[in-house]
C-alpha cells in the first residue's frame, strides 16, 4: 500500500482540482479528503454515503441547572470568561449560572472545583466524518463543524479509515487531498505519508509559501514533488519557483497550463480529465504518469 498525498502552501492553488483527475486517472485507489476545514472535494466526486460517524475532538463543560448553588465559583475561576450568571433557574435559585459552549475551551478546571460537582464535563461533537462511494472508488471525507477545532485529529481520523479500506478492498493506493499551509493539520495529512505532491501557482505568494512547504516534508523526510499550477501566466515567477524547488531538494514533476475548461468541468460536476482530452487536461495526465512512476519507485 503507498499513499499520495497532494499539499499546497495556500488554499486556491488548485490542489482539489488536480486530486479529482488523479482519482479519475487511477485505476484502482482510496481517496481521502483531508482538508476538513474546507472540504470541497465532494463537489466533483459527487459521493454516496454509506456510513457517517460524529467526531469527538475534545471536552466540553456543561453546568446541571438543577445542581447548582449559584456561588459562582465557576465563573471565578474560568479564564476564558465563558461562565455567565444567566442559566435556568432551580427550586432554590432564581437564576444558576451557564456555559457559552462556543467560549468554552474544555479545560475542565471549573468541572475539578465545582463544590456541588454541578458541572458535566462531557464529549464534545466538533464535526462528522464520513465513508462515500464514488464514481472513481471510495472515499473517506469529514466536515468539521463551524469554529469548531482539533482538525488535526479529524485528519488523522480520515486517513485511518482511508488506510482500513485499501486493506480490506485490497487497493493498493491511496490519495490524499491534504490541508493548505504548514499548521497542525498539514503536518496530519503528510506524518508518515510516502510521497508527497505540492501544488503551487506563479505568484510571489506561491515561492514563500512553496519553501515552507519545502521545509516542512524535508523536516520529515518525506519525498516531495511539485507542480505549477497556471503557469503560464507567469512564466518568469514560475521558473524562479522551480529553480528554488531544485535548490532545496525538491523534483519538478510538471506544469499545468491556464485554462478556462476547468471551471466547465467544475460546473457540471466532472474533473477536468473526464471533461476533455486537450489543454490542461493533458498536462495533468503527463503530470499523473510522472507521479505514477515516483510511486512505483518507491515500491
Amino acid at each position: 500500500m503507498r499513499e499520495l498525498t497532494i499539499i499546497s502552501g495556500k488554499g486556491g492553488t488548485g490542489k482539489t482540482s488536480v486530486v479529482a483527475s488523479f482519482a479519475a486517472l487511477a485505476e484502482k485507489s482510496v481517496l481521502a479528503d483531508c482538508d476538513v476545514d474546507a472540504a470541497d472535494l465532494h463537489l466533483v466526486l459527487d459521493p454516496k454515503v454509506l456510513q457517517q460517524e460524529d467526531f469527538s475532538g475534545g471536552k466540553r463543560a456543561r453546568i446541571d441547572h438543577n445542581l447548582c448553588t449559584a456561588c459562582g465559583k465557576c465563573r471565578e475561576i474560568c479564564r476564558f470568561d465563558a461562565v455567565s450568571f444567566n442559566g435556568e433557574g432551580n427550586e432554590r435559585m432564581e437564576k444558576t449560572f451557564r456555559v457559552d459552549p462556543i467560549a468554552c475551551e474544555g479545560c475542565g478546571v471549573c468541572a475539578w472545583f465545582c463544590p456541588e460537582k454541578a458541572i458535566i464535563f462531557e464529549a464534545a461533537v466538533n464535526g462528522r466524518w464520513f465513508v462515500s462511494e464514488t464514481r472513481h472508488g471510495p472515499m473517506v471525507h469529514a466536515k468539521l463543524g463551524i469554529a469548531e477545532e482539533n482538525s488535526g485529529k479529524l485528519v488523522t481520523t480520515v486517513r485511518q479509515e482511508a488506510k482500513k479500506i485499501a486493506r480490506q478492498r485490497n487497493l493498493e493506493l491511496i490519495i490524499v487531498d491534504g490541508s493548505p499551509g504548514i499548521g497542525c493539520p498539514v503536518i496530519a495529512s503528510i506524518t508518515a505519508t510516502n510521497l508527497v505532491l505540492t501544488v503551487t501557482e506563479p505568484t510571489v505568494s506561491g515561492l514563500h509559501d512553496l519553501e515552507r512547504v519545502a521545509d516542512l516534508t524535508r523536516h520529515f523526510n518525506i519525498p516531495n514533488l511539485v507542480c505549477v499550477n497556471k503557469w503560464d501566466l507567469n512564466r518568469d515567477v514560475t521558473a524562479e519557483i522551480e529553480k528554488q524547488a531544485k535548490g532545496k531538494g525538491m523534483i519538478v514533476a510538471g506544469r499545468i497550463r491556464y485554462d478556462k475548461a476547468v471551471t466547465e468541468a467544475q460546473i457540471k460536476g466532472l474533473s477536468i480529465v473526464e471533461y476533455k482530452e486537450g489543454g490542461c487536461a493533458e498536462d495533468i495526465r503527463e503530470l499523473w504518469k510522472n507521479v505514477l512512476d515516483h510511486i512505483q519507485e518507491l515500491a
